[in-house]
């Protein structure tokens, strides 16, 4: 997963944990959790319901998310709830455009051509345990390749005074911390998605309600920070004894 990443990209990878870092105890100092913050003094909260109300839209970054949980007896083990992250086109990159589906129609405002970019669930306690992708109709979303979904990664970014600052500075820190995971798993997901077109061709693919959650991955943070951590490692000591053998 980090193979393709230079070392100062590892680099970079360590500062965004210390930022996420930052943001948990900027939260934690409050006395709420991440989901307290959003739900608010609706915990235990309504299921389907976006939460904060509205969602949350920075206009300068065009990034957007919202929280929302299903009913309980629908929730995998220890997940609560879940993000969902998106990007609207006037944030993406130059010259990304929807993917040439058969069925695709472009919505009045072009700026409604919104990315899905992942989901993240987390316990209780706001703690994220697991990134996941999903098909279109989840969601509603217009559909991106995925080299352009995760050309979009760099950019989603939520940075406002209000609603819930720390939380959208976490979330922020968060996709760009697990950037190279998030980007495997969209990957994985247009693989899944060209094989399922391929084992169902009479049926739309992206509409086909039996396919909800596309890839997915749970999510240790620890653990993840300590792969980081390994290659990091490995990288200079590759680089030291290159030092002491230059022939």
């Amino acid at each position: 997963m980090f193979d393709a990443l230079s070392a100062i990209e590892l680099t970079v990878l360590r500062r965004r944990a210390a930022e996420l870092d930052a943001c948990a105890h900027e939260i934690a100092q409050t006395g709420r959790s991440v989901v307290e913050h959003l739900l608010g003094a609706e915990l235990p909260g309504e299921p389907w319901r976006h939460y904060p109300p509205g969602d949350v839209y920075d206009p300068a970054s065009h990034a957007q998310y919202y929280y929302h949980l299903h009913p309980e007896a629908e929730r995998p083990p220890l997940e609560f709830g879940h993000f969902h992250t998106f990007l609207r086109p006037q944030g993406m990159p130059a010259g990304i455009r929807p993917a040439a589906l058969a069925d695709f129609r472009p919505p009045e405002d072009p700026n409604d051509a919104l990315c899905h970019l992942i989901a993240v669930a987390t316990d209780i306690n706001g703690r994220p345990n697991r990134l996941f992708t999903v098909n279109r109709w989840v969601t509603g979303e217009t559909w991106y390749r995925a080299a352009d979904a995760i050309a979009m990664l760099d950019q989603f970014s939520i940075d406002m005074d209000r609603p819930l600052p720390a939380v959208g500075r976490w979330i922020t820190a968060l996709l760009s911390l697990t950037a190279p995971l998030i980007a495997a798993l969209i990957e994985e997901r247009d693989q899944r998605l060209e094989a399922w077109r391929r084992d169902h061709p009479a049926i739309n693919a992206y509409e086909d309600r039996r396919l909800e959650v596309v890839s997915q991955a749970s999510l240790d943070l620890a653990a993840y920070l300590a792969s980081v951590d390994a290659e990091l490692a490995r990288r200079k000591g590759v680089a030291g004894k290159a030092a002491l053998n230059p022939g």
